[in-house]
Parts: structure tokens; sequence; C-alpha cells
């Protein structure tokens, strides 16, 4: 009996831990400011990051066009009126991320390389794809 009801405990536990990131919004945590959005990242666990994630890809999913293009202009107006010193800093961050990645995936093995990149395929949208070289092509178009 006290094994059934300790295998329950868990299992409870295990259902609820997905509520625990939802105590903090995707919302809430985007107010944060950087240093203590890092910090509360950095404290989750690899589940409820991952949980967190699929919860802000949802949230992007659900958005219209517009909605998503103001999210956009919003960043980068954000990035704009950084100071000099700001800038550099985000893009240093930004430049440790992608050579964290790179070594990353520099250390896998072919199999696990050919896992992720099925992986990304899955999570990828044709009409994603289709926008963006939408974008590039107007690029080049406004060039010319």
């Amino acid at each position: 009996m006290r094994r059934i009801l300790g295998k329950s405990v868990i299992l409870s536990v295990a259902l609820l831990l997905p509520l625990a990131v939802s105590a903090q919004s995707v919302d809430e945590i985007r107010e944060m400011s950087p240093e203590d959005r890092r910090a509360y990242i950095e404290g989750l666990s690899d589940e409820e990051r991952n949980t967190l994630r699929e919860q802000r890809r949802a949230k992007f999913d659900s958005m219209s066009d517009e909605e998503r293009s103001a999210m956009r202009d919003e960043r980068r107006a954000r990035f704009e009126n950084m100071s000099d010193e700001e800038r550099a800093a985000t893009k240093e961050r930004h430049r440790d991320k992608t050579d964290q990645r790179r070594a990353r995936w520099e250390s896998m093995s072919d199999e696990e390389r050919a896992a992720a990149k099925e992986k990304r395929g899955d999570r990828k949208r044709p009409h994603d794809r289709q926008h963006r070289g939408e974008r590039h092509s107007d690029r080049g178009q406004d060039r010319g």
C-alpha cells in the first residue's frame, strides 16, 4: 500500500511539473530584466525549459502575421534604442550562444546530427519558409 501511495505521489508531482513553469507566464518572464530572466531560466530543469520553449512556440504560432510583425518591430526598436555598450553586450551574448551551439553541433555524432536535423525540420513550418523566402527575394528587388 505504501509503495502504491508513493508511486501515485510521484506521478502527481510529474503531472504538475509543467504547471510550475506556467506559474511564470511567458509574458511575465519577458517583462523581467535580462539578468533576472537569465537567472530564472538557468534555474529551470531541462524539462521545464522545454515546456517553456513549447509555450513560447505555441504563443508565436497562434499570432497573426500582423502581431508577429509588430513583435519584430518592437524587438528591433528595443535594439536600436540601446546604448553602444548595451548593443555590444547583446551582440557578445548572441555570439557566445552561437559558439555554444556550434560546439554542441560539432561534438555530435552523425546519427545525432541527423536526428537533430529531422527534429528541427519537424518544427519548421512551410508557412515560415515561404515567408522567409519572400522577404529575402523582396530585399533583392529593393536593391535593384
